[in-house]
């Protein structure tokens, strides 16, 4: 497994972790590698300052709970439980984040669409929330 410091052109960072060079190289240019920020797929790498330092053995019940934290797959069940559990607004999401925000509708968790011009009004009025690429939103019932 290789990780990679990527970057968008937008120049958000994010880690990416590959079987090998080979596989990196394919999905970037396959544009499967998308920014989780912006969904932007003018993907680089970036020089890492990773090092690789070898531990001792963690004792039993610790590495159990490593596993259970970095096992594979944890992070997608994650994001499609986050997913499962929000309520689907399709292209209303920008007007119902900002009424959400400003206290004009109930707090819940929402998802949908918005253009990247609607996405940068929402970051400049404070309005947290996260890109996911469209693979991942998909409605899992």
């Amino acid at each position: 497994m290789i990780v990679y410091d990527l970057i968008c052109a937008h120049q958000h960072r994010f880690e990416g972790w590959f079987d090998s060079a080979e596989d990196y190289a394919r999905q970037r240019d396959e544009t499967m590698i998308r920014c989780p920020i912006c969904d932007d797929a003018a993907i680089a790498r970036r020089p890492s300052a990773n090092i690789q330092v070898a531990h001792a053995a963690a004792p039993a019940e610790e590495r159990k709970e490593i596993a259970v934290a970095s096992g594979d797959g944890n992070a997608l069940k994650l994001v499609r439980r986050l997913i499962a559990e929000t309520e689907n607004v399709g292209r209303a999401f920008p007007e119902e984040a900002r009424k959400i925000h400003y206290d004009e509708a109930p707090k819940r968790g929402i998802r949908g669409q918005a253009t990247h011009e609607e996405a940068e009004e929402l970051r400049d009025e404070g309005i947290d929330f996260l890109s996911l690429p469209n693979a991942l939103t998909r409605d899992l019932n």
